[in-house]
């Protein structure tokens, strides 16, 4: 009782505390940082890509090794896709371990969506380069999704033509820059909408 009352007096206060980067690790706002980067180094990379069974992989090449910083800015990208999904997983883990999310349960749903949608967005990123190691590691991957229930339904759908034909590598290449992107951004912004008025991010006075 004592506590709902001084969480409407002293909000501002209370989420000061809530924010302490003992309390946070600062993960988040972290994570939130890379995926800026990830977002603006994916748009320069556009420039130069091929979405392209016959020129994609040329066109990687062309971007390490005839664009300005094109090979710095390509390693930047993945780099960050990396740090982004270790983020991801270190801040759940923050919240596993301080019980946040008994008390931010609509958040922790949206946080858990989160994590699920930026592999996705790792794993349609990784066809991209058309080289051995990505065809192999999609193929791979193909065959677990189809072993899961619905899984045939989603392999048809997403490798209409094979792993190396023209529709996949196109609708991989839709899915990587256009459509998790956009349903990332607005799960972050609900997700910290949520923060703001849930008045901090754990259950400390």
């Amino acid at each position: 009782m004592l506590e709902d009352f001084l969480k409407h007096i002293f909000p501002k206060v209370i989420l000061k505390n809530n924010l302490k980067f003992g309390y946070t690790f600062c993960l988040g706002g972290v994570a939130t940082l890379v995926y800026i980067i990830l977002f603006i180094t994916g748009i320069l990379l556009l420039f130069y890509y091929e979405p392209s069974p016959d020129r994609a992989y040329n066109s990687i090449l062309f971007i390490e090794e005839h664009v300005f910083l094109g090979k710095y800015l390509r390693n930047l990208h993945r780099l960050c896709n990396h740090i982004f999904l270790i983020l991801i997983f270190l801040h759940i883990l923050r919240v596993i371990v301080t019980g946040a999310y008994r008390f931010r349960s609509y958040n922790w749903v949206i946080g858990m969506i989160l994590l699920i949608a930026s592999i996705f967005e790792a794993y349609t990123g990784y066809l991209l380069p058309m080289d051995q190691l990505s065809l192999w590691a999609t193929q791979t991957g193909m065959e677990l999704i189809e072993k899961v229930p619905s899984g045939s339904f989603i392999k048809n759908l997403l490798v209409v033509d094979g792993v190396t034909g023209y529709l996949t590598i196109l609708r991989f290449y839709t899915i990587h820059i256009i459509v998790v992107p956009i349903f990332i951004i607005i799960l972050m912004v609900i997700h910290f909408y949520r923060i703001r008025k849930d008045r901090g991010v754990l259950p400390y006075i």
